[in-house]
């Protein structure tokens, strides 16, 4: 049985087909009315959210499908005590996929070792998002024509940004990628992507203060928010700000045929001047996802029992050593610990990513 809780549970080859599977569902919309009549996908969403869950309800609804669960943890049993394991041993009794936010990272992981559904995990704390790294992936192919060789700009909060560390993950298998990481010291990527997925294959990367230097060298612009609440000073926070705003000045330096992406919501980061701009696509991204979404129920449910697309969460550890994140869920709940070890002795959490030192 497959499930997606990373970018790279899935191949290259698995994420193309779910890409072309979306372009073909906009192209024959009628012809995947009925792909998952009388079938029901559980949302089990422990944060709020807006876009994500909807998106998820309309896909299911638009392939002829039923849609339950809860948008609000405490109406569940949660608010009794009741794990994300056992939740969803209860809740795999009543559908046959499940979509699952949770502000605990790993949360989705320790769901697929137990579901007897698919488990698609749609945002785990400040972890991974995969659903958006495909809908970003289908939007670059709509606007571009191509992912290969594309040069992008990740701008914002890269540090805490899941969404930006999940595409970078999926954009790592397509060739002659550049990758442009545009942030105050504060918000800079995180030394795990850069090393682990950035160094190991090969992405060409730098690292950047200013949109301006760049944009002329871009193919998409990614933007983010940058978060007020992740600064310890404020005035640090008031000086750089301003450097991370996209205004009509800033894409007056862009090609003429680049791709402004968002994973949304925004606040300040870009302004309603670049709304009317053709190279706007933050809103087609958004009905992008629903298509997506609906290729990728409709191939998880296609996939379920075949072998050749068997998913597993790797052997658990025998190594000894401890997860320093606090909101992990192996910190959170009593699940089996698993932890991996890279060729290079770096271990880290596989719930979380974390790297742990171990117990020697």
């Amino acid at each position: 049985m497959k499930h997606l809780i990373d970018p790279t549970d899935l191949s290259k080859a698995e994420t193309d087909e779910i890409v072309a599977l979306g372009e073909d569902i906009i192209r024959n919309r009628e012809k995947y009315y009925d792909r998952c009549a009388h079938r029901k996908l559980a949302t089990l969403f422990y944060e709020p959210s807006t876009r994500t869950r909807l998106s998820f309800t309309s896909a299911m609804m638009e392939l002829g499908g039923n849609v339950l669960g809860f948008s609000d943890a405490r109406n569940s049993s949660v608010s009794k005590g009741e794990t994300v394991q056992d939740t969803v041993r209860v809740v795999g009794c009543f559908a046959d996929v499940i979509a699952m936010r949770h502000y605990i990272e790993g949360a989705p992981l320790a769901a697929a070792q137990v579901s007897p559904v698919p488990i698609i995990n749609a945002g785990d704390g400040s972890h991974s998002h995969p659903t958006q790294t495909l809908t970003d992936l289908l939007t670059i192919k709509r606007e571009l024509g191509h992912i290969d060789g594309i040069t992008i700009g990740f701008c914002g909060d890269l540090r805490f940004g899941r969404t930006v560390h999940s595409l970078i993950k999926a954009l790592a298998r397509y060739n002659d990628i550049k990758v442009i990481l545009i942030a105050p010291d504060e918000l800079r990527l995180p030394d795990y992507i850069k090393q682990d997925v950035c160094d190991r294959v090969g992405i060409s990367y730098r690292e950047v203060h200013t949109i301006e230097e760049v944009m002329p060298e871009l193919d998409v612009l990614y933007m983010t928010r940058v978060q007020k609440e992740r600064f310890l000073d404020e005035d640090e926070f008031d000086r750089v700000k301003d450097a991370f705003v996209l205004d009509a000045a800033k894409m007056a330096l862009a090609k003429p045929k680049m791709a402004v992406l968002h994973p949304l919501p925004r606040v300040n980061e870009i302004l309603p001047e670049v709304d009317a701009d053709p190279r706007a696509a933050y809103f087609r991204q958004v009905e992008n996802g629903k298509f997506v979404r609906m290729a990728l129920i409709s191939k998880l449910l296609e996939w379920k029992d075949d072998p050749a697309h068997d998913w597993a969460p790797g052997p658990s550890s025998e190594v000894a050593g401890r997860c320093p994140n606090p909101k992990c869920i192996c910190n959170c709940e009593n699940v089996e610990k698993r932890i991996r070890v890279s060729e290079d002795g770096t271990a880290r959490c596989a719930y979380c990513d974390a790297k742990i030192s171990l117990s020697l």
